[in-house]
């Protein structure tokens, strides 16, 4: 008996006290994060005497009414004409940065001309560049181009490879790309153009899909950019129409306001759970090359 007892005791593993405190931690760290969410969620279904003063998480009784009114739009302007506005920007904006920023990042990363190197540092310092030291200079031309209170100023800047950042994204993509593959098709050929759209753009597609979801979600979230070119209400995007709610009347309606806040977060949902694995892949691709 002595014997066997002994053996149990041997065969025993050990309790991992460490992992479940890494897990536990790790739990408290999403409960964190997902509190605000939690609180949106819950405080548009509150009535507007809990909104402000009530603590509670969750409210004394569902005032649906909430909805009702955010599905009505604000200043006379539906809620789907805000949908659309905003989609139309955010569309634009990402069309535009996709096909500037990959063609500028071919040039860099496959084509050999002068002052390259220089070029492309002035590029990446144009990073650190805050984005309200621009906005003057840029809100002066479109002004003199009469261009303010259109969507140009949004999207056509997206068009013209401004974003720095997702210039350099894609460089890093391509530079890992073998060359062997562009050498066999000028060897049938090919150009610089054909090999771009031919070969190196199909294969930097996770780069591309990165910069497509980030385009998509900052432009989306953007506020003061919309606020200072767009003055019609009936070119208010979903950020814009937030405010509406607090600055239309004495009394803030912040129940409808949060829950418009989270008709709005839906898009940004479905597009990033849509291409979560190209955003992974093409971060790591992407990050960790050249």
């Amino acid at each position: 008996m002595t014997a066997v007892s002994t053996a149990d005791t041997t065969d025993r593993k050990p309790v991992p006290w460490g992992r479940i405190a890494l897990h536990v931690g790790c739990l408290a760290a999403l409960l964190v994060v997902l509190y605000p969410l939690v609180w949106l969620l819950a405080s548009s279904l509150k009535p507007a005497n809990e909104v402000i003063t009530s603590l509670n998480l969750l409210p004394s009784h569902l005032e649906w009414s909430n909805y009702k009114t955010a599905l009505d739009g604000v200043n006379d302007v539906s809620i789907w004409r805000l949908l659309s506005n905003s989609l139309l920007i955010a569309g634009g904006a990402v069309i535009g940065n996709v096909i500037s920023c990959s063609l500028a990042a071919y040039a860099f990363a496959r084509l050999r001309f002068r002052f390259r190197g220089p070029l492309f540092a002035f590029m990446i310092a144009t990073i650190m560049l805050p984005h309200h030291a621009v906005l003057i200079p840029q809100y002066i031309i479109f002004n003199q181009l009469g261009l303010v209170n259109t969507y140009w100023p949004l999207i056509l800047p997206k068009f013209l490879a401004t974003e720095a950042f997702f210039v350099f994204l894609i460089v890093q993509f391509m530079r890992g790309l073998p060359r062997e593959l562009e050498e066999a098709a000028r060897i049938d050929g090919c150009g610089p153009f054909r090999s771009f759209f031919l070969i190196v753009l199909p294969l930097t597609r996770p780069a591309l899909i990165t910069t497509a979801i980030f385009t998509f979600i900052w432009t989306w979230n953007d506020f003061f950019t919309q606020l200072i070119y767009l003055f019609d209400p009936d070119k208010f995007t979903l950020t814009l129409a937030l405010s509406s709610f607090v600055d239309s009347s004495s009394q803030s309606a912040f129940g409808p306001m949060f829950a418009m806040s989270v008709i709005a977060l839906l898009p940004i949902v479905l597009f990033f759970l849509a291409f979560q694995r190209f955003l992974v892949e093409g971060m790591a691709s992407s990050g960790l090359k050249g």
